[in-house]
This record gives C-alpha cells, structure tokens and sequence, in this order.
C-alpha cells in the first residue's frame, strides 16, 4: 500500500516536471501489479512498470514504446531532478535531452541540469547555448577527417574561447560583436545563478 501510494505522488510529479520540459500534454504514471507467479521477497513481490502518454487521446503505454531518444532524456531528466536528494547517482550523462526544444524551455532544461549538478557529476551533449552556458565546464567536441583517417578532438573551453564558442551556437555563421555580447550577458547570467544557489 506505501509504495501504491508513493508511484501515485511520484507520478504526479513527474508529469508536472515534464510539461516544465515542453511536454505539456505528456502524461507519466507507475504502475504496480502484485504478480502471482513470485513469491514474496525482500523486495515485495510487484510488478512494476513506468508508463507514459506523450500526446493527447494517446494511451498510456511502456516508455520505449512511446518516447524518441529526446523525449526519453528529458523524462529521464524528470525523474532525476525529482529523485536527485533521494537517490545517489554518482555521473548522469543526457544525449539529446534539448531536441525539439528551444527559448525558454531549454533555459529551463539548462537550470535543471544545473541543479543536477549539485548532487552529482551531470554530463550532457548539447547544441543549444542556454544549456551550454549552465555548465559549469564546456567542452568542444569536434571530429576532423583527412583523406586516411577520421578522429575526434576535445577541447576544454576557457574565457573568450567558451565565449566565442557560445556566440558561434547563437549565430551560426557569422559572429558579430552583438552576438558575442549576448553570448558575454549569457554566460554572466548563468554564472551569477548558480553562485546565488550554493
């Protein structure tokens, strides 16, 4: 009966974070079924299952039946950010948690990751500038390829060049003086956020 009433609370948390994660008509819900064929354990003797619904009208189904790689990273971001004073996970890693987002909401999906950060080591491969600026180190990845071989560069981003490096995911092409402001007033932003928080 605790851990009906538990999956019920966590649940309505869940989906409450993940419409602040653009999934506004995302649904999420635990289900657990006692199952007749174990016998009773340590661990009760439940089956459990995470369900979600992604879209309006659209049942509630397994979360790998439903959800792209993004969607999953974000639901999973979710649930991290919920659980991060509960559970110890010593490094998170989120690939393609920022896609199909943009604005506001990957403002939001930055400050998350951020407060991730707090509890444990958070890496994330992002395209978007308001996720990048919230870390508190930045990293470029590159892949370079010649005529016999193709390999990959890090490089781990300081002052103007994570500067430059914001302002080149800001503008694309052509980085102007304003852009690279921005991407100052970006980071400076961030920087002071996560100082007034710890």
């Amino acid at each position: 009966d605790s851990r009906k009433k538990a999956a019920t609370k966590l649940s309505k948390m869940i989906t409450k974070s993940m419409g602040e994660l653009n999934m506004q008509h995302g649904k999420f819900f635990i289900d657990i079924c006692p199952d007749k064929n174990e016998s009773l354990s340590v661990n009760g003797n439940d089956t459990v299952s995470y369900l979600a619904s992604l879209n309006p009208g659209q049942a509630l189904e397994a979360m790998n039946k439903v959800a792209s790689g993004g969607e999953l990273s974000r639901i999973s971001l979710a649930m991290q950010v919920i659980l991060a004073d509960k559970v110890v996970t010593p490094t998170l890693i989120f690939d393609e948690v920022d896609v199909g987002v943009g604005g506001k909401v990957a403002g939001i999906v930055g400050a998350k990751l951020a407060k991730l950060g707090e509890h444990a080591q958070v890496l994330c491969i992002t395209h978007l500038p308001q996720v990048a600026c919230e870390g508190d180190h930045h990293l470029a990845v590159n892949k370079v390829s010649s005529a016999n071989e193709t390999y990959s560069t890090l490089v781990n981003l300081q002052g103007e060049q994570r500067t430059e490096e914001i302002a080149r995911m800001l503008g694309g092409t052509e980085i102007t003086d304003s852009v690279r402001a921005t991407a100052r007033e970006m980071l400076g932003h961030s920087a002071t956020d996560r100082k007034s928080t710890r």
